[in-house]
């Protein structure tokens, strides 16, 4: 009987659309309220939390001493995973990880480790025998919608608080993780045959094909991550490249200010 529901949705939204509206109020290209803490999880080397709209998600960075890989002696390592729990959703089910969480980690991680911003070479200690390993842990507590610029802004962020704890380890001082640049993630939805910013949840129940993108500091594309059928004209991927550029640069500036405080 439930299955109805999304078809029912998915009319609405096309309705809605016919006259360039969304089913919550918001313009096209409007995002819902972001709010971003730092340095609120004690037991992690760098966290961030992001409660943007109705989502809300949890990021820890933590490290390791570690072999390095043969074909990179002298580089170490980044890790990202994503935890999708009940508790963030009826959708979720507990046990091993989702395709769902398993996405969700890979596309933040491609985001961070294709922006170069951090310097794997700085990761290391001693070539071929000791290097340091980063592993992001993200944690959704809320999926209100847009679950994918929710945790690449905390896990950014995180990044940016992270002090590598080297005394604890016996290998030198205590130091700030270097970061270089502050890439951030923009996701887009198509909902009633046209792209719109920043889904909400029923916007990607009810959805088509989505797009997630990535841009560093200069505006420079680092991922472009598409998911779900469908394709996109190269005037739709102009437009929603500038709209992603107004927004990260803006989100680029909240990470920015809560940096020192």
């Amino acid at each position: 009987m439930a299955a109805p529901v999304p078809s029912l949705l998915r009319q609405e939204l096309e309705r809605l659309a016919e006259s360039d509206q969304r089913i919550d109020g918001r313009g096209r290209w409007d995002r819902r309220e972001v709010q971003l803490e730092v340095d609120i999880l004690y037991n992690a080397e760098g966290s961030a939390k992001v409660t943007w709209g109705d989502t809300v998600v949890y990021a820890g960075v933590k490290f390791e001493l570690r072999t390095p890989w043969p074909d990179r002696p002298t580089q170490g390592s980044l890790m990202c995973g994503a935890e999708l729990r009940p508790v963030a959703h009826r959708k979720y089910e507990p046990g091993p990880p989702s395709p769902q969480s398993i996405e969700l980690g890979r596309v933040v991680d491609r985001g961070i480790r294709e922006s170069g911003c951090i310097d794997m070479e700085a990761l290391c200690i001693v070539p071929g025998e000791k290097v340091w390993g980063v592993m992001i842990d993200i944690h959704v507590l809320s999926d209100g919608g847009n679950i994918f610029d929710a945790c690449g802004l905390a896990a950014i962020a995180a990044l940016r608080t992270a002090v590598v704890p080297a005394e604890r380890f016996d290998v030198g001082e205590d130091h700030v993780l270097a970061v270089k640049g502050t890439p951030v993630m923009a996701s887009f939805q198509r909902v009633g045959g046209r792209f719109v910013y920043d889904p909400s949840e029923d916007e990607e129940t009810g959805g088509e094909e989505r797009i997630h993108i990535t841009l560093g500091d200069e505006e420079h594309l680092h991922s472009l991550q598409k998911g779900l059928k469908g394709a996109f004209t190269p005037a739709e991927f102009a437009e929603i490249l500038e709209v992603a550029r107004t927004h990260c640069g803006e989100l680029r500036e909240l990470v920015s200010s809560m940096e020192g405080n």
